[in-house]
């Protein structure tokens, strides 16, 4: 069964060599929401610090706190792009990211060429990328302009390709940071059933958000981050009012 659990999970990003501390300790404390320290090889930024948790099948759980706080270092964390510098990090199940959905997205090759290089970086294997190609091309309404290189596209019509194609995978531990909102009022509601499938045929979610809307009306779980620590762990109402209680003070 998927699940997902950290035992006392630190996450430190270590810059060495930092020169002209005085000021930069200035800098780092004001800007980042993470700890900073200074040793003898140089500065460590500490942005998740003794975090403890535990998902299960069926939850899905909402991130919440200010820029900073560690939702998207957790996000990379679950994605096993960070690995955790102390603590235990155990996470089973396959994992569909959807953060950072135009990474890979290359402005010189053709649409067709970038279908192939992202559902790649999404862990398909060709068969199955051109067992769904002529959906994913039917779906980004993109046409003929499937064969023009990427750089010539429109803002909007970069998204939709990079959309259609990050949201044919069918994960068992879905990845999101905020809910995706991509071009125009008809091809939005598409994008929108098509995102509330993919929620729905996952086993676990784990969205962060500064939407407390989107927070209580999608998940059954809310975990606050303050610079690095979990604060609270609760069900989305409880959580969401002490985090924009605390907001608003």
């Amino acid at each position: 069964m998927a699940h997902i659990i950290f035992e006392h999970v630190n996450i430190d990003f270590p810059i060495y060599n930092a020169k002209n501390r005085s000021l930069k300790n200035t800098v780092m404390q004001a800007a980042t929401g993470g700890r900073v320290s200074f040793g003898a090889e140089g500065t460590v930024i500490r942005s998740l610090e003794d975090v403890s948790f535990e998902i299960h099948e069926g939850e899905r759980v909402g991130l919440i706190g200010h820029n900073g706080a560690g939702k998207s270092t957790l996000l990379r964390a679950l994605s096993n792009v960070y690995v955790p510098t102390a603590g235990r990090a155990e996470i089973v199940g396959e994992i569909g990211s959807l953060v950072d959905i135009g990474l890979g997205i290359d402005g010189e090759a053709t649409g067709r060429e970038n279908i192939f290089i992202r559902g790649a970086l999404l862990g398909l294997k060709r068969k199955e990328i051109e067992e769904q190609f002529d959906e994913i091309v039917e779906f980004s309404e993109l046409g003929e302009f499937i064969n023009m290189p990427v750089r010539t596209y429109s803002s909007g019509m970069h998204l939709r390709l990079a959309f259609a194609v990050a949201t044919i995978i069918r994960p068992e531990i879905l990845l999101m940071d905020e809910w995706l909102s991509v071009g125009d009022a008809a091809f939005n509601e598409k994008a929108e059933k098509r995102l509330n499938d993919l929620v729905q045929s996952s086993r676990i979610l784990v969205i962060a958000s500064h939407s407390r809307k989107l927070i209580e009306r999608t998940c059954n779980r809310a975990l606050w981050f303050e610079h690095g620590r979990l604060r609270l762990d609760s069900d989305p109402i409880t959580v969401c009012k002490a985090y924009w209680d605390n907001v608003c003070l």
